[in-house]
């Protein structure tokens, strides 16, 4: 008899770690799940800061090259302004020369 009560001992001693082991299982995969959720919301707020530095760098590249090309632009506009107020003063007067002996 007491052999019988020590196995139904050991049998609901065994059912009660079975339990409580489902129950730790059930704990450590919803710990789990949570840490791999929270990775998942660092990993997207990571990307998402490095998108927006890339984005932050190409358009200050950007800036800087449309005002280097400006630059460069109106550089350009003064030289040939520069070069055609140097030949204007010779062709207004060959002009004249040639209007002068065509008229008379």
């Amino acid at each position: 008899m007491e052999l019988i009560k020590k196995i139904k001992q050991s049998e609901a001693q065994a059912q009660q770690i079975i339990e409580q082991a489902k129950v730790d299982a059930a704990k450590q995969a919803e710990l789990d799940r949570q840490n791999r959720q929270q990775a998942l919301a660092k990993a997207e707020q990571e990307r998402t800061k490095a998108t927006e530095a890339a984005v932050a760098a190409a358009r200050s590249q950007a800036t800087a090259e449309i005002e280097n090309l400006k630059a460069k632009a109106e550089n350009e506009r003064q030289q040939l302004r520069d070069k055609a107020n140097t030949k204007m003063p010779l062709a207004v007067a060959k002009v004249m020369e040639y209007l002068r002996s065509h008229s008379a």
